[in-house]
């Protein structure tokens, strides 16, 4: 069994629900009837047949603030939370607004963008940006965190909910732990892994201590923790947004890409593309009166 949950929040209607029946019918699934799980914000519906079908069938609709999540049905309250943060958990990408600091926020960002997309080997454009970067006062990180970093909305809620049903968090980012480690505390991670930037006389030396946090990293994360806590990756849920976190997404229970690019959106079983990040707790089949709102 299957549940594909459509998500609209505020303008969810029973003709679009109706829609997405209708299409799962056509295709030759067996469909339940529909559940909301918070009414015209999200819906349940449970079908038999083919995942692969019900997703690209359901990828059809064409509603503008519809995103859609289909999945096995029961394993989809998850134990295990990895996640990226920049522009995942975070509203920004750190090394590019450090970069603005230096005055070079154009340049270094064209390099993340690429990396994100996946056109560039991400150790080789993490070791470039970073060492445009060297010279640069070491308090700017402070300095840049405070005025700069901003939590995305739902972060604190998807994580807090999760936990308190049971569920491990660890955020893992391939930015620098001078913001993940205060943006993981903020959130409510129980874990936060990321590079470490050399720092010598106060500045930056434009380098990153070993061992670098890329995309190995975040997938061997993903099954030691799930090791650790006596997890199949069945209970797993990975969200991130860029090329670095296919990995991880692809192997976990339910991989989410969050406002994606291209490649990520297209290794993910979900992409949430229009709603903040709640929208994983009515995937994972939570009703608002279950969150715990951060």
């Amino acid at each position: 069994m299957f549940v594909a949950t459509l998500i609209a929040a505020g303008k969810l209607t029973d003709e679009v629900v109706r829609e997405a029946i209708d299409r799962l019918d056509a295709t030759g699934h067996d469909v339940g009837a529909p559940h909301w799980l918070d009414e015209h914000d999200a819906a349940d519906i449970v079908f038999s047949g083919s995942l692969v079908s019900a997703r690209a069938e359901l990828a059809k609709m064409d509603h503008g603030a519809l995103d859609v999540v289909v999945q096995p049905l029961g394993d989809r309250t998850k134990k295990l939370i990895i996640a990226d943060m920049d522009s995942t958990m975070i509203t920004v990408e750190c090394i590019d607004e450090l970069a603005d600091y230096a005055g070079l926020k154009p340049q270094i960002a064209a390099i993340t963008e690429r990396a994100m997309k996946g056109e560039l080997d991400f150790r080789a454009a993490l070791a470039e940006r970073v060492g445009l970067l060297a010279g640069m006062d070491a308090a700017v990180l402070d300095e840049c965190r405070r005025e700069r970093v901003r939590l995305t909305r739902g972060a604190r809620t998807l994580v807090q909910t999760m936990k308190a049903h049971g569920a491990h968090a660890v955020l893992v980012s391939g930015g620098f732990m001078p913001f993940a480690g205060p943006v993981g505390e903020a959130i409510g991670f129980d874990k936060m892994i990321a590079n470490e930037l050399e720092i010598a006389d106060g500045k930056l030396t434009g380098k990153v201590l070993d061992p670098v946090v890329d995309a190995g990293a975040k997938l061997e994360t993903l099954n030691a923790e799930a090791a650790a806590h006596g997890l199949p990756l069945a209970d797993t849920l990975a969200v991130g947004d860029g090329a670095n976190d296919i990995p991880m997404i692809t192997a976990a229970g339910l991989g989410i890409g969050y406002r994606p690019h291209p490649a990520a959106a297209d290794a993910a079983d979900a992409a949430i593309r229009h709603h903040d990040l709640t929208a994983l707790l009515w995937a994972q089949g939570y009703s608002r009166r279950n969150w715990v709102l951060g």
